[in-house]
């Protein structure tokens, strides 16, 4: 039988992963996937993005998931009228290759958990303005 998994329980602190910022203001901190050197199949990591800020439409080529931690947004697929309420215990799970975008709604942070199922992230963006 092989062992395909870690030797040993690893164990992680969100506070002591480094902090990626992006443009906007929101910050990203890498928790499993391509930045730890692991080369897991699935990425994760914890975006604090601020009130007021929104992404730009995007897509990636597989499969994100978005587990709402804090605060109050909304997220939307290109092209569609639904918007979709992201607040804490909300969990999103969005297409592969079909642009998206969220935005804060409120004065808090929004704070979400998110699952790539990559190990690396890949961000394709639509030249178009968030509404």
């Amino acid at each position: 039988m092989s062992n395909d998994g870690p030797a040993t329980i690893r164990v992680i602190r969100e506070t002591e992963q480094r902090v990626v910022p992006f443009v906007g203001g929101a910050t990203y901190r890498p928790i499993v996937g391509d930045e730890t050197g692991e080369g897991l199949p699935i990425r994760t990591g914890i975006q604090t993005s601020p009130p007021g800020y929104a992404t730009r439409v995007h897509s990636h080529p597989y499969v994100e998931t978005l587990m709402v931690l804090a605060g109050q947004g909304e997220a939307w697929l290109d092209g569609e009228a639904q918007r979709v309420t992201l607040e804490p215990g909300v969990t999103v799970v969005l297409p592969a290759n079909k642009p998206h975008a969220f935005r804060v709604l409120g004065d808090q942070p929004l704070v979400t958990f998110g699952i790539h199922t990559f190990g690396k992230r890949v961000v394709n963006y639509k030249d178009a303005a968030i509404p």
